[in-house]
């Protein structure tokens, strides 16, 4: 079992040298991996907001950290030319040493989209030329492509990522079009929790219909050559089932799931929500005490206390890791 997270987005205002320290303390004390969510900008209750922009901190934080794999979480292919995130994406592996996981979606939120000129439509088809562009350069090292939306002269990718074949690619969708593009190529996948109703059945369902369009196109699913993903909220459910009420952003792309609560978003210091402790599941209507931080980690950074994800690494090849949108149909 491995464990990963991801930094703070939207939830409140950091600081790019915090970021940093941030990363580089969650490295200290052992988590596996770490994770960037790419999106530009949302309408939050207290305003609009947006994270720092996804490559150039992967770029950084592959700097400034040793041990863990990094990854953006995922990465809009409509946010790049596809030859450039290739690119991109090549030159932070090699900064990192060949740590860089490249999680690759078709994008959800249409405020950013229209707020910074990118296009929104036919989002799934822009992204199967994208993909097969990205592959490609990454895998193979060129590419001549002439596609709907993308047109490429004999495109290179050179210096090449230090790793045959480029970081792994993970794909964040669930969805049966996305999927069938992308599960010939890809070492990952990842789901949202409210789409397993963050229970193990959930889960293990879901995965059961993954698998099955893997034995579909004959792809291999035990010894870790495809790896599952799931997220862990951190929230504990009520007695009756229920996960407990949150307020959500009022930008959200109509699917209220798809961000991180706001609650905390209140002027200042911003303070996440109350934690609940795992003995008072009985008793989820009165306020638990904040378990204190580990020792190592920096009081004043760990205080957002950013989601985390637990990745599994079985047999059958379990790999979970939190979503940041929900996948395009």
């Amino acid at each position: 079992m491995k464990i990963g997270v991801q930094l703070p987005e939207v939830e409140y205002e950091i600081t790019f040298p915090d970021l940093v320290a941030l990363a580089q303390q969650a490295e200290t004390v052992g988590f596996d991996s770490i994770w960037l969510g790419d999106h530009l900008l949302y309408d939050l209750p207290v305003g609009p907001r947006g994270p720092w922009e996804v490559w150039t901190t992967l770029a950084a934080l592959a700097a400034a950290t040793e041990r863990v794999e990094l990854g953006p979480l995922v990465a809009s292919t409509s946010f790049h030319a596809p030859a450039m995130l290739a690119k991109m994406a090549a030159t932070v592996d090699a900064i990192s040493g060949g740590r860089l996981v490249l999680g690759l979606g078709a994008g959800w939120n249409e405020r950013e989209y229209r707020a910074f000129g990118f296009p929104y439509d036919r989002r799934v088809s822009r992204f199967e030329e994208a993909f097969t562009i990205i592959r490609t350069l990454l895998a193979d090292g060129e590419i001549d492509f002439h596609g709907a939306h993308y047109d490429l002269d004999r495109a290179v990718l050179h210096p090449r990522s230090p790793r045959p074949g480029g970081p792994p690619l993970l794909i964040g969708s669930i969805r049966e079009r996305m999927q069938a593009i992308t599960l010939p190529h890809v070492q990952g996948w990842n789901v949202w929790w409210s789409d397993y109703r963050n229970t193990a059945d959930g889960f293990a369902a879901v995965k059961a219909v993954v698998d099955g369009r893997l034995a579909a196109i004959g792809r291999r699913r035990g010894g870790g050559h495809l790896r599952g993903v799931r997220e862990a909220p951190g929230r504990h459910r009520t007695p009756d089932g229920r996960l407990p009420r949150r307020r959500w952003p009022a930008d959200r792309g109509n699917r209220g799931r798809d961000r991180r609560p706001v609650a905390s978003l209140r002027g200042g210091r911003r303070r996440p929500p109350p934690t609940r402790r795992r003995s008072d599941r009985a008793e989820l209507d009165r306020p638990a005490r904040r378990d204190p931080p580990p020792a190592a980690l920096n009081p004043r950074i760990h205080r957002s206390r950013p989601s985390a994800s637990v990745e599994t690494w079985r047999g059958d090849g379990c790999f979970s890791r939190p979503a940041r949108y929900p996948a395009a149909n």
